[in-house]
């Protein structure tokens, strides 16, 4: 994704970039509401996750009216808003999709981040917002996403997971990081380093037995913990599955990224 959106940004001359993913859809009116104002460099608004069973004709597709409410994002607020919690529905800040100003990537020589193939869009915004990017999100919904099971989008290797905590490691040399920013970014870091830790290691059983991976787990305490507690909490999800009680929450056929509420005066 990265490599073609930044070629996309290359052969295009607008002064205003919007990123539009292959199954998705904008909402008529999007771009009246993020104009609305121009107090902004990134300019999102909430987004509609659509179960791909219950979307039928997306042109007939509306969305309910949420109060704007806008609020601009902080570095601490978004990355914290990055950092997910195991058994609730992922709703990470990573996943707006703002219009960007052309001019403050420019200004700042940023584009995304070619070597991932997971949270490029999580490491442009953060960037964008250390180097001073005005976020704004308005709750308002005009982004349409269609929900699939086999989603290409939500299939990715061990490596990209210690791709982006590497990308993170790479957000936290920013010498102008105030030290509140650096410790929810090692919050958030460690988090996706303990995914790839895991991931690694049922790999290695995998591919190479369950020695080589016990080998792996106790070369470091960092390895070893992230890997006992994940293992151990996978193992009571089943022992939970098999007992007939559901951990998993069904998706639903319609939700929304952000919380929002419907203006005063309207059903």
């Amino acid at each position: 994704p990265s490599l073609a959106r930044n070629a996309a940004i290359a052969s295009s001359k607008s002064p205003f970039i919007s990123i539009l993913d292959a199954d998705d859809f904008f909402l008529e009116g999007r771009f009246r509401e993020l104009f609305a104002s121009a107090d902004w460099d990134f300019a999102a608004d909430n987004i509609m996750m659509i179960r791909d069973d219950a979307a039928t004709d997306v042109s007939k597709i509306t969305a309910p009216r949420f109060a704007a409410n806008p609020e601009f994002l902080d570095f601490e607020r978004f990355i914290e808003g990055n950092i997910s919690s195991r058994r609730v529905q992922r709703g990470e800040l990573g996943f707006l999709k703002p219009v960007i100003s052309r001019a403050f990537l420019d200004r700042h020589g940023l584009r995304y981040d070619e070597n991932l193939r997971l949270g490029e869009d999580y490491e442009l915004y953060a960037r964008a917002v250390a180097c001073g990017a005005r976020f704004k999100v308005i709750r308002s919904c005009g982004y349409g996403a269609i929900v699939r099971a086999d989603s290409l989008s939500g299939q990715h290797k061990t490596q990209d997971l210690k791709r982006l905590a590497d990308a993170d490691l790479a957000l936290l040399a920013i010498d102008s990081l105030p030290e509140g920013s650096k410790a929810v970014l090692r919050k958030h870091e460690r988090q996706v380093r303990d995914k790839y830790r895991l991931r690694n290691f049922l790999d290695v059983k995998n591919e190479r037995g369950l020695t080589a991976a016990a080998a792996y787990a106790l070369a470091s305490q960092s390895n070893l913990i992230p890997i006992v507690r994940g293992v151990a909490a996978d193992k009571l999800d089943a022992l939970f599955r098999r007992a007939g009680f559901g951990l998993k929450q069904p998706v639903p056929s319609r939700r929304f990224l952000m919380a929002a509420t419907t203006p005063v005066g309207e059903a």
